[in-house]
């Protein structure tokens, strides 16, 4: 987590006031200065498992594509093989999405690589295999960042590999964690990723994270903001967050994370205009998206020139 004393974010503004003439080593580098920069207008483009549609969720096909397609962060989740080998994957059993069944943790690496994954309706990929997260993040380095959604309980191990591969600070990992044990976990490194509280504003616990946040000596770089429906909680979440200085993230992917119907990306797809979807978001401060219709939200923000870095 980035602490932010009052000298800290005096710096981060003088540094973030350059930032748009500022040269970065690759693109990745770029990226994360934007999530940096609690003022930058470029909106940040999360996918959701990869390119799913078109190729076996977190495989490397689904990373390229959506590199191609000029997402900011590959969005992905982590297990744990029965050899401590950590692997992209959502679910704890393979069943869904690759041709062999049981847990994750039953099989050893070498075990799992003998199945292959499956694409969205289920058919069969002849080619590609489960990945580990050194080979995701190998794929992924200097060129678009990576958020690690489920996998904050292997924190140690992603940073002895995100070191060696010289990416820390090109993650963004995300939980429900306290301000207290993310501060602990960090003090037994040197480097560490960029963190994110997954809040969830229309629940008791997560207003009650929410809240130890926002009153905290701490000012995180952003929230992960879910609500269910529409009674005003969000925008007045949004105000908050932005008076505190830290960006705003939301997830269109589904329904039950953004409000309800009408508010995600289905929606957004199936509507005349997305702008009568995504507008609203931007009205409200968001500068961080995930989304599993990336091609259709890069084309409204492109438009709306907040995704040209």
């Amino acid at each position: 987590m980035k602490y932010r004393s009052l000298f800290y974010l005096i710096l981060a503004v003088c540094l973030c006031s350059c930032s748009h003439s500022q040269k970065f080593n690759n693109r990745a580098e770029a990226i994360a200065a934007q999530i940096h920069d609690p003022d930058s207008k470029y909106v940040v483009v999360a996918c959701h498992r990869g390119d799913w549609r078109n190729y076996p969720e977190n495989s490397a096909m689904a990373i390229e594509s959506i590199i191609r397609m000029g997402a900011d962060i590959m969005e992905l989740d982590l297990k744990m093989t029965k050899d401590s080998v950590l692997v992209l994957s959502h679910d704890y059993t393979i069943d869904r999405c690759m041709t062999g069944s049981g847990r994750v943790d039953d099989y050893t690496y070498d075990e799992l690589m003998k199945f292959n994954l499956k694409r969205a309706h289920g058919v069969k990929s002849d080619t590609t295999h489960i990945l580990t997260l050194e080979q995701a993040l190998t794929i992924c380095k200097d060129r678009i960042c990576v958020n690690i959604d489920q996998g904050y309980e292997y924190y140690d191990k992603v940073i002895e590999i995100a070191e060696r591969l010289g990416v820390t600070e090109q993650i963004l990992i995300k939980g429900k964690k306290s301000i207290r044990e993310v501060a602990e976990n960090e003090a037994r490194h040197t480097h560490n990723v960029m963190y994110m509280p997954i809040v969830d504003v229309q629940k008791e616990a997560g207003m009650a994270l929410f809240n130890s946040y926002l009153s905290g000596n701490v000012v995180p770089l952003a929230y992960e903001v879910c609500w269910q429906s529409e009674d005003g909680t969000f925008e007045d979440a949004c105000r908050k967050i932005i008076a505190q200085g830290s960006k705003i993230w939301v997830n269109t992917i589904w329904a039950s994370l953004c409000g309800g119907n009408g508010n995600d990306d289905d929606a957004a797809f199936q509507a005349d205009d997305p702008a009568s979807v995504y507008q609203r978001y931007l009205d409200n401060g968001v500068s961080m998206i995930q989304t599993d219709r990336p091609e259709l939200l890069i084309g409204f923000l492109k438009k709306k020139g907040r995704h040209t870095l």
